[in-house]
């Protein structure tokens, strides 16, 4: 009786990281997903609204035409909390981001001239701009 419990005991611990590590690269994707949708919608609503993005998120969810039903959580973000948003002051540019794995927002902004402040680390991007040097998903 000893053997087995030492032995599901081993394999408890060979497999529960792994299981982790699964759970982690299936957020990634679904952020990376839930994303790419969203710039879409943000692309959509920059067609039917004068050449301009919306100052926040929310704003999707209100658009005539109707873009968005409700916005998606960030599953690195503890409780409901939409992806991150920021758009430049003269609304020609836009990030949207994950705080990623660590649950850190590293992105600060978006400048007029499309280019990310702050750093992307583990954040999980994508941008209408160009984050020279950081991933663009």
């Amino acid at each position: 009786m000893l053997i087995v419990l030492a032995v599901l005991a081993v394999l408890i611990g060979v497999l529960v990281p792994q299981f982790r590590g699964t759970q982690r690269e299936a957020a990634i994707q679904r952020a990376r997903s839930e994303l790419r949708t969203l710039a879409t919608a943000l692309e959509s609503y920059y067609m039917h609204n004068s050449n301009t993005f919306p100052g926040d998120l929310s704003s999707l969810t209100n658009a005539i035409p109707r873009i968005v039903n409700a916005l998606p959580n960030d599953p690195f973000r503890r409780g409901s909390h939409p992806y991150a948003y920021d758009v430049s002051r003269n609304h020609a540019y836009y990030v949207l981001f994950s705080y990623g794995p660590n649950r850190t927002a590293e992105i600060m902004a978006i400048s007029d001239a499309g280019t990310l402040q702050g750093t992307v680390a583990d954040d999980i991007c994508i941008t209408n701009g160009t984050p020279a040097g950081t991933p663009n998903f």
